[in-house]
């Protein structure tokens, strides 16, 4: 397997199946590979990577579980696509007090540049100072304003981001991510407080002030690893709650 050799060098100490998946994956993270093509079959991955059908098919089976990779029998392996219904599927918590998913929509409140802070630059693993997005917004489930957010992104990686403010939006900000920069959100990591509302935060939540809210800061990264967001969500914890399933 003579492909990309300084990164099987690198991972020498890997089982051969994780170093097919490591090489597949960075043809992914490179945009070698886009969303909802069609990569080369199990026979000729073998081939270029000098591994048996089976090494390959251990590489696909992990990729798939980490959702890089779609296998549609009959019709091939695919790059996955994010859409909407499976970015909230995959990253999206939140659910009513009978435990059941509701589909979001959200209106931007604004838009505008910034420079990182310390504290944002450390969560976003960049240096102080660098150019960000910030985006604030409403998250709304069944028609009440639920979620109150703020989104950074380095500029860097999106120059001409623009989200239209004021008007109803249902994709996901992970498929615009994806559509229009080639940047696929693959893991996220999240951390979950109690705070209190804050007085704008209230006003635009229709609750009182100080009234308990559920705060989740989540950094998003891409499949090379790279952090490309940071979300800050508040959520009103009277109507909804976080969930999540561990296996």
């Amino acid at each position: 397997m003579d492909s990309d050799s300084n990164a099987r060098s690198a991972a020498e100490f890997q089982p051969l199946y994780a170093q097919v998946k490591a090489l597949i994956t960075r043809r992914i993270a490179s945009g070698e590979w886009k969303p909802g093509i069609m990569i080369p079959n199990e026979f000729q991955l073998a081939s270029e990577y000098k591994v048996s059908q089976g090494t390959v098919r251990k590489a696909l089976i992990a990729l798939e579980a980490e959702r890089l990779i779609v296998r549609r029998q009959g019709r091939g392996t695919y790059v996955a696509r994010h859409t909407s219904e499976r970015a909230l599927f995959h990253f999206f918590r939140i659910v009513d007090l009978d435990d059941r998913r509701i589909e979001p929509w959200s209106r931007t409140l604004s838009q505008k540049s910034i420079t990182a802070t310390h504290l944002l630059a450390t969560q976003l693993e960049i240096e102080p100072g660098t150019p960000l997005h910030f985006i604030t917004r409403i998250r709304c489930l069944k028609n009440i304003p639920a979620i109150y957010e703020q989104i950074y992104t380095p500029v860097w990686m999106m120059p001409d981001l623009k989200i239209t403010t004021d008007a109803q939006m249902v994709d996901e900000m992970y498929v615009i991510y994806q559509d229009q920069y080639g940047l696929t959100i693959a893991h996220a990591s999240e951390r979950i407080a109690a705070v209190a509302a804050a007085a704008e935060e209230a006003r635009l939540l229709d609750i009182a002030e100080a009234t308990p809210l559920l705060e989740i800061t989540r950094v998003a990264r891409d499949v090379s690893n790279v952090a490309v967001e940071l979300r800050i969500s508040r959520c009103r914890a009277d109507l909804f709650r976080y969930a999540v399933e561990l296996n």
